[in-house]
């Protein structure tokens, strides 16, 4: 058996976790993608750092330049990172998907105050510690940016890729899409159409060529080196249980807010 199928394996409790995790009972109407939207949006963020720190590590980013070692693995990480910082937005216009997550977010109606601030702090060059504390981000948000922060602090590139690989599992943008279409048939008309077009933008590029690719990537970081192997497990396994800390945070931020409309 492959080694990216043993890891695999060894993830399905923790993946069947986070897919028949109870947050998914709690989306049922826009203000809960409102919510939602406001704590998930710094995990849109420290995603796009996995991809430069790859990025940094599998390609050639100095002068001068020199091949890299893998094209097939370069072209495959420039790819995502073209598609990542400047895809093209529902209008046609080059643009990140953070930054296209930042504009769902305010059509839809979700504060974008305090990741606006966050951001901030980050541009003004103090680090993910002190930023968060400084806009009183909640623990579970801090503990999953800091994890990822942490990992790309390593310089292991097998780590990073294994929590770039198998830390980010979400059934999300198909659920948000019902969603969405029950409250535009309601309204008859169109309304949230920033946040459909990234949600169906997602689903299309992460396809078939991805996730294969990404399996190859690790695969060929690790080679035969069973520490590198069981690292990899390591951090699959801290980021999806991250992951499932911060499912649980929205989940219940969700639940009390229901129980204050009532």
């Amino acid at each position: 058996m492959e080694q990216t199928t043993l890891v695999e394996n060894r993830l399905i409790p923790l993946r069947k976790a986070l897919t028949e995790h109870r947050l998914y009972e709690h989306l049922q109407e826009v203000a809960d993608i409102r919510t939602f939207m406001e704590s998930h949006v710094y995990a849109v963020w420290d995603f796009m750092s996995l991809l430069k720190a790859l990025q940094q590590l599998l390609t050639t980013t100095t002068t001068p330049w020199v091949p890299s070692a893998d094209p097939q693995l370069a072209r495959f990480i420039n790819e995502i990172v073209l598609e990542e910082e400047s895809d093209l937005n529902e209008e046609g216009l080059p643009q990140s998907h953070f930054e296209m997550y930042l504009s769902a977010m305010e059509q839809i109606g979700a504060s974008t105050n305090t990741i606006s601030k966050f951001i901030a702090q980050i541009k003004a060059g103090n680090n993910i510690k002190s930023a968060a504390q400084s806009i009183g981000l909640d623990s579970a948000i801090q503990a999953f940016v800091e994890f990822t922060f942490a990992t790309i602090g390593s310089g292991e590139a097998h780590k990073i890729a294994s929590a770039f690989t198998f830390g980010r599992e979400d059934v999300i943008p198909d659920m948000f899409l019902g969603i969405i279409r029950d409250e535009e048939q309601k309204a008859g008309r169109e309304q949230y159409t920033k946040l459909t077009y990234y949600l169906k933008r997602h689903i299309e590029l992460d396809g078939d060529e991805h996730g294969p690719l990404a399996l190859r990537m690790i695969s060929q970081l690790c080679g035969d080196d069973q520490q590198k192997w069981e690292e990899v497990m390591q951090t699959a396994e801290a980021a999806l249980a991250h992951r499932i800390s911060l499912w649980d945070y929205i989940a219940d931020m969700i639940s009390e807010e229901s129980l204050a409309a009532v």
